[in-house]
């Protein structure tokens, strides 16, 4: 393996950017992750990046698998304008539905 290689990435360890719970989406600049952990803001924290999560939804939307979804800053949404995506819905989410499954791309 090279020499500068540091780690898969999968999970980071980052400052919390506001106190989250875990299980809330993290958003760092267009970095997006799964909080593994509660914490106060400015506390470390390890976000996952990858993997299939249950994360709360535009309630009035409905979602096809492999729609893109990006992140609002407190929920998953299909609207791309102001937000960051964070993936694609892994299966289909009625309207109206609190949650939706999201697999997350980097």
């Amino acid at each position: 393996m090279a020499k500068n290689f540091k780690q898969p990435g999968t999970t980071l360890d980052v400052p919390a950017p506001a106190d989250v719970k875990s299980g809330d989406g993290v958003l760092i600049g267009k970095l997006f992750g799964v909080s593994q952990i509660s914490a106060k803001a400015n506390e470390m924290i390890t976000i996952d990046r990858v993997g299939v999560w249950d994360l709360p939804k535009t309630e009035a939307q409905a979602w096809g698998i492999g729609d893109v979804v990006y992140w609002s800053g407190t929920e998953v949404t299909t609207v791309a304008s102001g937000n960051t995506k964070i993936g694609y819905a892994a299966a289909v989410a009625i309207n109206p539905s609190k949650r939706g499954d999201v697999v997350l791309s980097q």
